[in-house]
Order: C-alpha cells, then structure tokens, then sequence
C-alpha cells in the first residue's frame, strides 16, 4: 500500500501571521511615541510609565513595552536607576548629546550630499533647481517681520532631506530617518531663539547648492559638513543662554 505523505502540521502560517500582527503593533506604537517625543509633546525629563502610555495609544502593554525598548536603544528615552527601581525618561536635551547628534547627522547627510554631487547631468538639474526654489523660500520666510516658526522648520527640513533623498541609497536613507528626528527635537524646542540665524542658514545652504550643480563631490560633502558644524555650534549658544531641558 502507497503511503500518503503526511499533512503539514498546521497553525504554522497563523503564528507567522500573529507575529506580524505583533510586530506591526510595535512598529504602530514606537512612530506613535517617537512623534510625540520629537514634537514636544512628551517633553524632555518626562517620565514614561507603560500604563500611561498604553491608555494614552489605546494599545495593550506588550506593544507599548517593544517599543519603548526600540526607543531606549535609539536614545529617545533613558533609563535612571537599577533592576525593579528603574525608571524611564524622555531623554534630557544636552549641549554634549546636541554636539554628538549635529555631527552624526552632518555625516550621514555630507555623504549624500557627496553623492548628489555624483548624478547625472538631468538629474542633478532636477535637484538643484528643488534646492534653489527651497532655500529661496526660506530667505524670504526669514526676512518677514514675524517670521512663521513652523515654515521656517518646515523649509529647513524640506531643504536637507531633498539632497538626502537624491543622493543617498537604502541603507543610508534608513540611518537617517533613524536619526534625524532626534537631532529635531532640539530644533523645535530652540527654534524661537535660532530664527535670527536663519540669513546665516541660507548662505550656507547656496554654498552646498553651488557645489551640486557643478558636480564638486568633495566641495558638497565638505559644504553639507560646514553647515552642520555651524548649526551644531549656534544651538550650543542657544542653550547655554536659555539652559538645558529634562536634566536632572
């Protein structure tokens, strides 16, 4: 008698399924929390307890406790204290954590730059025409009475991530959303106190444009590292006059 080969066990493709499901809990509620935090709305110092938070998303502990994990090993929120006295906080705002930050990101973003530089004749055409129309807008947001805090942020971000966008590949793409958005928790905060800076901002951002259009890898990577070295140095200004925020 033939043997008939035996049924796949089942339950297999449900489990993968629940683990999805899982992971997409997880990933739903860390880009929750993590725009709270950038945005200010979690403030720096605050203290994270995964109840709250779980009310407060409308989600059960277990996605919550993934992706405050997520969030701890990004440096979004710190732990104080040891083994069942410890205690998560929003990260403070630092002079030495901006400094690292500022750096890390001109990096990432000097490297696309770099490699903006390096597309073809069209398609670097496109970009700098983009860039140019950006910075532009942002000179004039600037140059207004009361200039709009929130259009100057925008323009700013628009401008650095066009030149990340057509540069950079996946991986670097990845590492700068990874990133970014830490390095924006101070610009919001501080945004009031940097808007005089903004003149300053523009005429760094033409120098990083000019040296994309005539395709000067060495110059746009150099550029994009001046800026964030500049902007990186008027911050630190700005909170030693105003002070450090979540410190404890």
């Amino acid at each position: 008698m033939n043997s008939q080969p035996a049924m796949p066990a089942m339950g297999g493709p449900k489990v993968t399924m629940e683990s999805h499901a899982r992971g997409d809990r997880v990933t739903q509620a860390y880009h929750q929390l993590r725009e709270l935090i950038v945005r200010g709305r979690l403030a720096p110092g605050t203290r994270i307890v995964e109840t709250d938070v779980a009310a407060r998303l409308g989600v059960s502990r277990t996605p919550v406790r993934g992706a405050l994990q997520r969030l701890q090993q990004e440096g979004y929120i710190v732990a104080s204290g040891t083994g069942q006295q410890s205690r998560l906080a929003v990260a403070p705002l630092t002079k030495e954590d901006a400094r690292e930050l500022f750096a890390i990101v001109g990096e990432v973003e000097a490297l696309a730059a770099r490699w903006s530089a390096e597309l073809p004749d069209t398609c670097r055409a496109a970009l700098v025409a983009r860039l140019r129309e950006i910075n532009a807008a942002l000179a004039d947001a600037g140059a207004e009475r009361r200039p709009d805090q929130h259009m100057l942020f925008d323009l700013d971000q628009s401008f650095h991530r066009s030149y990340v966008e057509g540069g950079a590949g996946a991986r670097l793409l990845a590492l700068h959303d990874a990133v970014k958005p830490q390095s924006e928790r101070y610009v919001r905060l501080y945004v009031s106190a940097l808007v005089d800076e903004i003149g300053t901002s523009v005429r760094e951002h033409t120098v990083i444009v000019d040296a994309i259009a005539a395709g000067e890898s060495d110059a746009a990577q150099n550029a994009v590292r001046t800026n964030w070295s500049g902007a990186g140095r008027r911050l630190e200004r700005v909170i030693e006059s105003i002070g450090e925020r979540g410190s404890w």
